[in-house]
């Protein structure tokens, strides 16, 4: 499949921060950027109009989920993703190598990845091939190209033949023919080693692809290890193409990678944490399940002008969420969203005025991030709703003392 342009244009650089732009079928694209998951076609508890309305301009779905059973003809039928999904801006689809990564008792060769179905234990086939296969008939606007991602504890003699067989499945990527519009990035391996990431970009940069992606990172390496492979490898990507750093992150990762040349960025922690009670503010993550905040008529972040901010104060969405009203999810996945789209508007206005650098670090002064202090605890954050562990506490009392000692 031959090149195609992408359209990206470098607005802006501060140091190495890039402001840019990009255009596909369906829309333009503003750098650096943020894409909320759409994991199996649709952002978890919000509708798409609720996406759009927090400035989105890109969502990301998944080609590993949307393959099961019959979902994918589903999307055929129903017209195409765009469509499924009821979204008329640009779509990513990953292609579904690091789901594969996360699955047991599979077998990887240079065909491609073996594992069984989890539901009926079939014997299941993903390789280049069948993910770009999938992938067109999804007719998303970005393409992903297979990949194989790596644990970060991975020996490097195993990193090694990884990234060689991931630049041999890019070839096969790349040869496949894909609807006209769409465009098709290729994903940079090599685990924790500087010299074994400089080998995997070489590589992939001497395909053609229409952007690239940094992978095998954000599989827990830690903030420091994400930051120093992010300021390894982007420098070793085209200027002239877009640069993706895939399933990345919390919002201290986001500035730090913007710093070092990222434009785009996707992960599930807005729409994820959002579900369990932890939402983000300017100066800090609240935890909405806190007492402190049952009497707070305050507005989740002050300074935020999205719907539920407008609309609830933390006192209601703290009952919201004890009394496991789906409406909670909904607002609180509102404010997460519009929180990060909100500062990646913020970022690339700072880079368009030559400022980012002090933007960042009086950002995260105010968030209250300090990466001394908070990178051997920011991983254990919020492993279990907290909804679960009171309902195991409380299981032998009534349902009315339940709700009485929740509030």
């Amino acid at each position: 499949m031959p090149k195609k342009d992408i359209g990206f244009e470098l607005l802006n650089t501060d140091g190495t921060a890039r402001r840019g732009r990009f255009r596909t079928h369906h829309g333009t694209v503003d750098t650096p950027t943020f894409m909320a998951v759409g994991t199996q076609g649709a952002v978890k508890a919000m509708t798409p109009d609720q996406v759009l309305a927090t400035g989105a301009e890109v969502v990301l779905a998944n080609t590993f989920h949307l393959a099961l059973e019959d979902r994918r003809e589903l999307v055929k039928r129903a017209g195409g993703l765009h469509k499924f999904m009821a979204w008329d801006k640009t779509i990513l689809t990953d292609s579904g190598g690091f789901q594969v990564f996360s699955l047991p008792d599979k077998t990887i060769t240079d065909e491609g990845v073996t594992f069984r179905y989890e539901r009926d234990g079939s014997p299941t086939v993903l390789n280049p091939e069948t993910s770009m296969a999938i992938q067109r008939d999804l007719g998303a606007d970005i393409v992903m190209a297979f990949d194989e991602c790596c644990p970060p504890d991975s020996p490097k003699p195993y990193v090694v033949k990884s990234i060689d067989r991931t630049t041999r499945w890019a070839k096969r990527c790349r040869d496949f023919d894909l609807a006209p519009h769409q465009f098709l990035f290729g994903i940079v391996q090599g685990g924790l080693f500087d010299d074994l990431r400089r080998r995997s970009a070489e590589a992939l940069t001497q395909i053609p692809f229409d952007g690239y992606a940094i992978g095998g990172v954000s599989v827990g390496e830690g903030f420091d290890m994400l930051v120093k492979v992010t300021r390894l490898t982007a420098p070793l990507l085209p200027p002239n193409l877009p640069r993706y750093l895939m399933g990345v992150g919390l919002p201290e990762d986001l500035l730090s990678c913007i710093e070092h040349g990222i434009d785009m960025f996707d992960c599930v922690i807005p729409t994820r944490y959002a579900r369990g009670g932890t939402l983000f503010t300017r100066t800090g993550k609240l935890r909405l399940y806190d007492k402190k905040y049952r009497r707070d008529r305050y507005p989740i972040d002050t300074a935020c002008g999205c719907y539920t901010c407008s609309k609830f104060s933390r006192m209601v969405l703290r009952h919201l969420y004890y009394a496991r009203e789906p409406l909670f999810e909904t607002l609180a996945s509102i404010h997460n969203v519009h929180f990060y789209e909100d500062l990646m508007r913020d970022s690339r206005t700072a880079i368009e005025q030559n400022g980012f650098s002090t933007f960042k670090t009086s950002w995260l002064a105010r968030y209250g991030f300090d990466p001394v202090l908070k990178r051997e605890t920011r991983e254990r954050e919020h492993r279990v709703d907290p909804r679960e562990d009171f309902r195991t506490l409380h299981a032998e009392r009534d349902g009315r003392r339940r709700d009485e000692d929740a509030r």
